[in-house]
């Protein structure tokens, strides 16, 4: 191997009770993650239950049908949980006397009602899980009040872009308390044995009354196929509904502790209430809903048996106490099925404490480490079952490519080989109930602090035939699998690698069954998104929404193309992680060597058409302004560099690395193939940092890299005033230079601008509801971050950057990565006030015990203040938090001048060695 890349001896697994779990699960194919947190928070409004002719999937399938009409695709409850196929599901439904409809979901505003687009608003946390779900807990804050559904839809519907949202705690109905904190835990005896305890805390003053279904359904597959087997339950005794399904094996028996109401109806539409048709059986979906709050009795099944089924409990509960509701789900169900429920609890919360204790670094505080606890949870119940056969799908639309008649029109045509039905990490269970695939690679980053197999499975997953598209695209989204999200699943992949090596657990077939699949996606970019072959690329919005002066995935407004400074650095950024995993192949298989070299290649290529030989106009480069921008080329010709200081023209700081010294000596035909690439293109080689003999780095290393020694300064010195990118709370989307001094540019007669707005965005721009025009975004400061790291071991403790710009202190590039992940850290942790800044100004999360310790995880955070936006449960890429303060806590510079390249490895080390 090269010298960084020797595998270290190995080291055993951490000897805790939950990494036996894993470790059984990996080893012995025991089931521990068969049953999970795999239900959506919202199965309504999505791509897939939308069979509309225009495509409009918030108004096809809505939240006010939702109780009443079965899904096509996926399940969703409060709290849920189900086996990986979402076949028997369990999930808890609330009335508190006074709401309209039955609380079995969460409810939010769909795009065109908000005024920043779709949002959930609930209140409800992901608070602890184990990587194998052995415990878990949840809390949902329910009002004890009438739910406010038309006062949040009407107020936000008249509000403007330019005004804040208007919130559930705005509606006044958490006033005095006067609510319920409803905690739904799960502990697994074994793998098929779930025990399930609800605990329900009055906050309020006074005695309240409270109604409580924990609901057990399957899926409905049945109506959708006629050979599939129509499943059944029934009550086989007093406390007990009986689940019986052909395909899980084993039927399964729900027990109850203590006297409650069943109830069963079947999980099929109320077609009488949706289309005004009969029902082909008076048992329908709503029924518990029909039963508890109109009070028909003949909406339930009387036989006790069907497809969906409930215990209904109806609690007093005091003012300031609580009640408890306790459940079994199992395969084998006991005779005594609670004689050691708490026992069993009390064990599994031992075993996560025992887990996270041995994770995390000893030198966090206690905020940091709930912070890094509660991080990792959301990131635990983030999981999915994702189902989507879009060869059927597109068959019902009448809009298959091969099959239809062709009348039919419906997005996604030309990804009809598609078929996913995998448990997958989402972005955000309500806002996103969907996987996005750049958002999966820092998901990845993140979950392999505590589930390291099943990250790499979610990398892999993305790169599967069923996934990736024949001609090697990687799906975005499902509202547009065709659109282009960032290449960073080879970062990730390589980074998952090298920690496995360091503890002495080399993946090698991960790692080439990932580099085949890579390379045909490298291959997609290369020959789609630079078609004239000038090593420059577009790419669309690129996961950066609204970054620029126009929509870059739509037809430019003047006609002519786009050079994307990002697209190109993302491309840069590929060819050294995609040379990086060559170089370790060719260890095995010398075949890998012209491989490497060619991605060596690409990457002088593109760092050389980024800046030019000579006084040029139309490269990105701006030796003037000292930065990198978007070039816009018009019909005519001309080239006008788009001088909008963000993300864009950072970005280019996170493609390099750095190889030690002798990398390349076992590899003379790479040397071979360098040299006469040096003798046919010498200006070339002299014009990139990779090719100037002069500059050998500390200790004897090489750099490979966009940025010389020139341009990172003047990028940095940009990227670290306080004036421009750099936040008390991290790094800025956009520089706050452009308050005062907004881009402006008129084409065809029409203005198009770009302001700094740190909050929410006042545009309708990719739907309005998330915005790069300012905010704080976690995984591009994460790469940053990455970035600077990877440098520091090169240019060593004697190169020094003012930060902040104009500040007169100078930091190192290791001190520079730290102040941003302290700065980063510093948006969730209290303050010297006692305040978290994610919280802004909402005094019941800054004040109140019972929520200023529960963390929310948002999408993206105020430019100026570190406010929490967007959707607020975006644990998914947020949640690479966690790795941050991991790497604040346990990095030191001596480790890093070391050697980059292993240093998570060695800090996972110190993780399995409980240090």
């Amino acid at each position: 191997m090269p010298t960084s890349e020797k595998s270290a001896p190995e080291l055993p697994y951490i000897p805790v009770t939950e990494q036996k779990r894993l470790n059984e699960t990996r080893e012995q194919g025991v089931q521990w993650r068969k049953w999970g947190p795999y239900l959506s928070e919202r199965q309504w409004g999505t791509v897939r239950e939308d069979y509309s002719k225009d495509g409009d999937a918030w108004s096809y399938f809505s939240h006010d049908q939702a109780r009443s009409r079965a899904y096509r695709w996926g399940e969703d409850g409060l709290a849920g949980f189900s086996d990986d196929k979402q076949r028997l599901c369990f999930a808890l439904a609330l009335w508190n006397g006074r709401d309209p409809i039955l609380k079995e979901r969460l409810f939010g505003l769909t795009n065109s009602e908000g005024n920043h687009g779709e949002d959930v608003k609930e209140y409800y946390f992901y608070l602890d899980s184990t990587p194998t779900h052995s415990y878990m807990k949840y809390l949902y804050k329910y009002p004890q009040g009438e739910f406010p559904y038309g006062n949040l839809v009407e107020t936000n519907r008249r509000r403007s872009r330019e005004e804040l949202e208007y919130e559930l705690l705005d509606t006044g109905i958490f006033d005095d308390d006067r609510y319920f904190d409803v905690f739904v835990e799960y502990a697994k005896s074994d793998p098929e044995d779930i025990l399930i305890r609800i605990s329900v805390h009055n906050r309020g003053p006074e005695a309240a009354q409270i109604h409580l279904l924990p609901t057990l359904w399957f899926r409905n597959t049945w109506s959708w196929d006629k050979d599939e087997p129509k499943p059944m339950m029934r009550q086989p005794g007093e406390r007990a509904i009986l689940a019986s399904h052909p395909q899980l094996g084993h039927d399964f028996t729900l027990q109850f502790d203590g006297p409650a109401e069943l109830l069963f109806s079947e999980n099929e539409s109320n077609a009488s209430r949706l289309w005004g048709q009969p029902n082909p059986s008076p048992y329908v979906k709503d029924a518990f809903h029909e039963y508890v709050i109109a009070g028909k009795r003949e909406a339930v099944n009387p036989s006790k048996v069907g497809t969906k089924a409930a215990a209904r409990y109806i609690l007093e509960v005091a003012a300031g106490g609580s009640r408890v509701v306790r459940l079994r789900l199992s395969a084998k169900p006991a005779a005594d099925a609670f004689k050691t429920f708490d026992q069993t609890f009390a064990s599994r919360l031992a075993e996560a404490d025992e887990f996270y204790e041995r994770i995390t670094p000893k030198s966090l505080s206690e905020d940091e480490r709930r912070v890094h606890r509660q991080a990792l949870a959301g990131m635990l119940w983030s999981k999915q079952y994702y189902y989507f056969d879009l060869d059927r799908w597109l068959t019902e639309h009448d809009a298959h490519p091969l099959k239809s008649t062709g009348k039919g029109h419906a997005r996604n045509a030309e990804w009809f080989h598609m078929l996913n039905s995998d448990v997958i990490s989402m972005p955000d269970k309500w806002e996103y109930p969907w996987y996005a695939a750049w958002d999966l690679a820092f998901h990845a980053i993140a979950l392999s602090l505590v589930d390291f197999d099943f990250a790499k499975e979610q990398l892999l997953l993305m790169l599967r035939n069923l996934y990736v598209h024949p001609n090697g695209q990687i799906p975005a989204y499902e509202w547009n699998f065709s659109d282009v999200n960032p290449p960073v699943h080879a970062w990730a992949t390589l980074f998952l690698y090298r920690v496995e090596t360091e503890l002495g657990r080399a993946d090698l077939r991960f790692l080439e069954r990932s580099f085949q699949g890579l390379m045909l996606n490298f291959n997609w970019w290369v020959n789609r998104k630079d078609p004239d072959g000038r090593n420059v690329f577009a790419g669309g919005f690129l996961g950066l929404d609204n970054i620029g002066v126009f929509d870059r995935s739509a037809p430019l407004p003047s006609g002519g193309h786009l050079d994307q400074a990002d697209g190109t650095a993302w491309m840069a950024f590929y060819c050294l992680c995609m040379l990086e995993i060559a170089l370790i192949l060719t260890e095995y298989d010398s075949m890998y060597e012209d491989i490497a070299f060619r991605f060596l290649e690409h990457f002088v290529w593109i760092t050389y058409a980024m800046d030019r030989l000579g006084d040029n106009h139309d490269e990105m480069w701006d030796s003037v302004d000292g930065f990198f921008y978007d070039l816009l080329h018009l019909p005519n010709g001309d080239a006008v560099r788009m001088k909008i200081r963000s993300m864009v023209g950072l970005l280019p700081l996170c493609a390099a690395s750095v190889f030690e010294p002798g990398t390349f000596a076992n590899h003379p035909r790479i040397i071979e193939l360098v040299e006469l690439f040096r003798k046919r293109h010498p200006e070339v080689v002299n014009k990139i940092a990779v090719g100037d003999d002069s500059f050998i780095g500390y200790a004897q290393r090489r750099l490979t890299s966009v940025c010389n020694k020139e341009k990172m300064q003047r990028i940095l010195a940009y990227m670290l005033d306080e004036k421009e990118f750099l936040s008390p709370y991290g790094i800025r989307s956009l520089s706050k230079y452009h308050l005062e001094h907004p881009f402006v540019l008129n084409l065809e007669g029409q203005e198009y601008k770009v302001q700094y707005l740190p909050a929410e965005s006042n545009t309708g721009m990719f739907g309005g509801n998330s915005n790069w025009r300012g905010p704080i975004w976690m995984p591009v400061n994460g790469l940053i971050i990455r970035g600077l790291l990877l440098m520091y071991p090169f240019y060593g403790d004697d190169f020094k950057v003012e930060c902040p710009t104009g500040s007169g202190n100078y930091m190192t590039l290791f001190e520079v990565a730290n102040e941003i992940g302290r700065r980063l850290s510093n948006i969730f942790l209290r303050d010297a006030s006692g305040k978290r800044p994610v919280y802004g100004d909402t005094k019941k999360f800054q004040e109140d015990p019972h929520w200023r310790d529960y963390i929310l995880f948002y999408e993206y955070f105020h430019g100026d203040n570190g406010a929490g936006l967007g959707a607020s449960h975006q644990t998914g890429w947020t949640g690479l938090i966690a790795r941050i303060l991991d790497l604040s806590a346990r990095l030191t510079p001596e480790g890093v001048l070391q050697n980059a390249k292993s240093v998570v490895g060695r800090m996972t080390r110190e993780q399995v060695a409980g240090e």
